[in-house]
């Protein structure tokens, strides 16, 4: 009951902060289309049907409406061909590159403008050589704390949990994972005193130690954990466009790989050879485990959104951010990204980008997302079934 509480608030704050950053989106869509003489019709919070309107006093349309799924901005003479004044289509090259790539820009400063104020404070350290200027980075270490418990191990018989920080094992401090792996070896089979933290009260308690560790559960059938924080003082800017310069890169690269496993799994499957088989059901499953739809984003990014700090969730904000402005870079149709590359595309070909192609390439890209939206939604409810 309280685990389903606790996952309906994550949800409820992902997407209040996800909503957020797709408004600051569009925003950053609205002031370059402004900026480049671009008539801006209408401003949404949500999806219609409206709930809400106020006509602004520079003209533009503010309305709030009732799916809380985004928002849009609505330009006058939207398609690439429409030529009147303060028409998007009657807007240069250059002002189209602008205006398409504002919110990408803008999701990409804030979480610049977030990771900065981070590092002032302790930006998670979550990558091997995060970016960071060592003679301004201190390093601070938190608690080493339970991330797994197996079942009917030591560890479950005394009822430790997910979260607990260990202070003691044995009389000795545990300051790294390692130390708990090292004492645990040590005094395995034996009966051992351990000290934790759970709510900010510290806790004393025994118990005995398993003396076989075959099956690979350990002695005390923990999994820990520790996170590290890097804090900085006036590099904190700097630190901040590394770090996300460093997930723009892995994030593409992550991309690869899996449109690359995608392919060769495809392909797999039509083979006749056993083992490429197994490979390709390998490559395909890899595949599917690593893509997230918004129930992921919003149930495992925020799951302890309830307990979680404020530098965790701006962490997880930031990321959300990054992640948003990425994928509207892709040249998908209906994206961001998309749009630009077809009104390229266009041009380098010498054809004329009419109303009639441009409304088929985008709808039918639009239909196809909508399709994964639903097919990885349906993924994401398996993944919390199981």
């Amino acid at each position: 009951m309280l685990e389903g509480i606790g996952f309906v608030f994550s949800v409820i704050v992902g997407l209040f902060l996800l909503v957020l950053l797709v408004v600051v989106h569009e925003l950053g869509h609205a002031i370059a289309a402004r900026r480049n003489g671009v008539v801006v019709e209408e401003f949404g919070i949500g999806f219609p049907p409206r709930a809400w309107a106020k006509k602004l006093k520079n003209g533009v349309l503010f309305t709030i409406n009732w799916l809380p799924l985004g928002g849009f901005v609505k330009l006058q003479g939207e398609h690439d061909a429409a030529s009147k004044k303060g028409d998007y289509g009657a807007a240069s090259l250059w002002a189209k590159t602008k205006i398409l790539l504002a919110g990408v820009f803008i999701n990409w400063l804030t979480a610049v403008v977030l990771f900065t104020g981070l590092a002032l404070f302790g930006l998670p350290k979550v990558i091997d050589n995060q970016f960071s200027v060592a003679s301004d980075t201190t390093e601070i270490n938190q608690p080493v704390t339970v991330a797994t418990v197996s079942k009917g191990s030591p560890a479950d018989t005394l009822g430790l949990e997910r979260g607990d920080q260990l202070i003691r094992f044995a009389g000795q401090a545990v300051e790294r994972p390692s130390d708990l792996s090292d004492l645990t070896e040590q005094f395995k089979g034996k009966s051992v005193e351990v000290i934790y933290k759970r709510d900010g009260s510290e806790n004393i308690d025994r118990l005995t130690l398993r003396d076989d560790n075959s099956d690979g559960k350990g002695y005390l059938g923990v999994g820990a954990s520790q996170r590290s924080k890097l804090k900085s003082t006036w590099s904190a800017p700097i630190v901040a466009v590394g770090l996300t310069g460093q997930l723009t890169q892995l994030t593409f690269q992550g991309l690869g790989d899996m449109l690359a496993k995608l392919g060769t799994g495809i392909v797999g499957k039509f083979s006749t050879n056993d083992q490429t088989q197994k490979q390709a059901d390998s490559d395909l499953g890899t595949v599917g485990q690593s893509v997230a739809g918004p129930l992921a984003i919003l149930g495992i990014l925020f799951p302890s959104a309830q307990e979680a700090g404020l530098s965790e969730l701006l962490f997880m904000t930031a990321l959300i951010s990054l992640a948003l402005a990425i994928m509207n870079l892709l040249p998908i149709p209906a994206l961001d990204g998309g749009r630009w590359f077809v009104t390229m595309l266009f041009r380098v070909i010498r054809r004329p980008l009419t109303k009639d192609i441009e409304e088929r390439i985008h709808g039918t890209g639009f239909l196809v997302l909508m399709g994964l939206f639903v097919l990885v939604t349906i993924a994401d409810i398996g993944k919390f079934a199981g």
